[in-house]
């Protein structure tokens, strides 16, 4: 695991400053605490930080082939490099370290820009040809690893932390409005978008081709959600389910350093961990946090689970201090980041560090498997839905959209009545487009079109319309909530203590199989995740498998309503804040005040603000 940076001038004759590209590797330092490698080849730098875990002696990047002329740093893994490499070598190249970023350069001799379609993991790679004077970014299928790029005029910035860029003399992009309006709406900043005009993140699936003739952005892989005419059976499906999950564990397991997993006592990393055991792993080491305040803790379910497999477990309940910690993770987050489970995240990774370099993980469950309840109806919703369409669109939907903003069942009365415009963007929007024109000050509001972040949900949301609605949905979120805020946080969270975190369940085999269900596997009985419970019921007690779903969340409405209330209040009514122009003064005091006095609950409104003002103080302000 590491961090990437680079730099490619459009003029030949203009040289890289070595020493610009070593500021940017230091930038990102937590990310590869253990080595610094740098290229540079007159227009063309190259750097990495590495995070030793694989080939610990002669994997040092970035890596070349046999003649030198082509040069990759990588960030990530690659799972199945020792099948690539066998072939690599009956094909007659030769490597000279036992690492898998060597099968990267090797497979691009092969196959261009074609390579990334063989490979199985996560990763973002920077490629220099210099035969071709080409240099190719490229990003793993789901997301799970970051990379921004941006150009400038006269030259091409990559890296994989926002912050690596700023570091670059002369770079120093204003705030891109619109991606601000998406944030406080959706809670991140989403898809290609960043906190900053001209730059963008790489989708993901994506590779960026940059020659002398401009530049050419192309998807290498996409999801396809089409069911096969014929329906193998559940028996069948099970036991393709078992093979690919296994197989998947067993790849992740591949490590010259310690290794452990995440637990948090729920379906997913469960059977993450059930798996390990069954794989002869020995004792696995696992790890789990919880907070003092009653429903905020799976510290009992955790423990059931580490019981029954008897893994080597770990546990902490944490009392955090968030007026420190907060600034803290904003940092490392890079734009502004509302997601507040990144605080029990941060904590278990550093609680994980300890012990372990790597960690498996149990994301992507519930977005392949359909376990979000946004997936299927309950029976009010059902019958709800059985109504003619004019009658819920024009009826229901014109009374929800009349009632407060915020008040109790108006959301599901919107998702309910008018599904494919309305269900995931009312269901995870942090200020809706009426709330946003009641905060926004009337110089902001000429600037945006505040409509606009619902009608890029809903473009994905279209793109399959002869999906199933559940299989639309899942689309959806596997293009946007899992990249943008799931793998994000893990990313970001993990890689701020120097831990590497792998995600099994988003083997891209797993991915495609899940896609091509029937529904009738995914969602029965009012219920999400049908497959994948029958698996871990030959894995786990029954009652980890039927036990109610609980989210990885923290205590915030309480925190923000007392002992965080006013650390929020001076920071969000400082003259700082109030001078950005962004939001009028007595809209953010009336959220304050009537989350304090328990009227309203508008802590998610409320943390989104937070990061965002503190975001600005140290990216735009420049105060530590």
């Amino acid at each position: 695991m590491c961090g990437i940076v680079g730099i490619k001038y459009d003029a030949p004759a203009q040289p890289v400053c070595e020493d610009v590209i070593h500021q940017m590797c230091q930038a990102i330092l937590h990310r590869g605490p253990d080595d610094e490698g740098l290229y540079v080849d007159g227009a063309v730098g190259l750097g990495m930080r590495r995070l030793s875990i694989i080939d610990l002696s002669t994997g040092r990047q970035p890596i070349h082939n046999e003649d030198r002329s082509l040069w990759v740093v990588f960030n990530g893994e690659i799972y199945n490099y020792r099948e690539l490499r066998a072939d690599l070598q009956a094909r007659g190249h030769r490597f000279y370290t036992q690492s898998d970023t060597e099968v990267i350069v090797h497979l691009y001799e092969e196959l261009g820009s074609e390579c990334f379609t063989r490979l199985n993991g996560m990763f973002a790679i920077a490629l220099w040809d210099s035969r071709r004077r080409q240099l190719v970014l490229a990003r793993d299928r789901v997301g799970k690893k970051p990379l921004y790029y941006a150009h400038d005029g006269r030259r091409w910035l990559f890296a994989s932390e926002l912050k690596a860029l700023l570091r670059v003399p002369g770079f120093a992009p204003a705030v891109n409005l619109h991606a601000l309006d998406y944030f406080l709406t959706l809670g991140c900043v989403p898809g290609d978008l960043c906190i900053f005009q001209g730059v963008h993140k790489l989708p993901a699936g994506h590779v960026l081709l940059v020659t002398a003739q401009g530049a050419r952005r192309f998807p290498y892989w996409e999801v396809s959600f089409a069911v096969p005419p014929v329906d193998a059976g559940e028996a069948a499906y099970l036991e393709t389910l078992r093979t690919l999950l296994f197989d998947a564990v067993r790849l992740r397991l591949i490590s010259d350093v310690p290794l452990g997993a995440f637990l948090s006592g729920g379906i997913d990393s469960s059977t993450v961990v059930a798996v390990m055991a069954h794989l002869g792993m020995g004792e696995v080491k696992t790890f789990s946090i919880g907070f003092d305040e009653a429903g905020y803790s799976e510290l009992p379910y955790a423990r059931e689970v580490a019981t029954f497999l008897g893994t080597q477990h770990y546990e902490l309940t944490v009392k955090p201090d968030m007026a420190k910690l907060l600034p803290e993770l904003v940092w490392y987050f890079d734009e502004p980041f509302a997601d507040s489970s990144a605080v029990p995240t941060y904590y278990v990774s550093q609680l994980a560090r300890r012990y372990v370099t790597v960690v498996l993980s149990g994301d992507g469950g519930d977005e392949l498997f359909a376990g979000y309840t946004r997936y299927f109806d309950p029976l009010p919703a059902r019958l709800l839905q059985a109504l003619p369409a004019a009658l819920r669109v024009q009826g229901l939907h014109a009374l929800a959209r009349r009632l407060p903003a915020g008040m109790r069942g108006r959301r599901w009365l919107l998702h309910t009545s008018d599904r494919a415009a309305a269900y995931y963007a009312t269901k995870l929007m942090t200020f809706d487009p009426e709330r946003k024109q009641w905060l926004y000050t009337p110089e902001l509001q000429a600037e945006l079109d505040v409509q606009a972040p619902q009608r890029w949900l809903e473009t994905y949301f279209d793109a399959l319309p002869a999906a199933t609605p559940t299989a639309r949905r899942q689309y959806v979120d596997l293009k946007t909530y899992l990249t943008d805020v799931i793998l994000t946080k893990v990313d970001r969270a993990s890689m701020a203590v120097s831990l590497e975190a792998r995600a099994p369940l988003l083997d891209y085999r797993l991915v495609e199989f899940a896609a091509s269900l029937p529904d009738r596997y995914k969602v029965r009985g009012g219920q999400g995740k049908y497959l994948l419970k029958a698996l871990a019921r030959q894995l786990l007690p029954a009652s980890i498998v039927t036990r109610r779903k609980k989210g990885f969340s923290i205590p915030k409405a309480r925190w923000l309503r007392q002992e965080l209330y006013d650390f929020c209040a001076d920071i969000l009514l400082s003259a700082r804040a109030r001078g950005r122009g962004y939001f009028r003064p007595s809209a953010v005091e009336a959220l304050l005040q009537a989350h304090r006095r328990g009227s309203r609950d508008f802590s998610d409104q409320l943390w989104a603000l937070l990061c965002l003002e503190l975001w600005h103080r140290q990216f735009v302000d420049r105060v530590p």
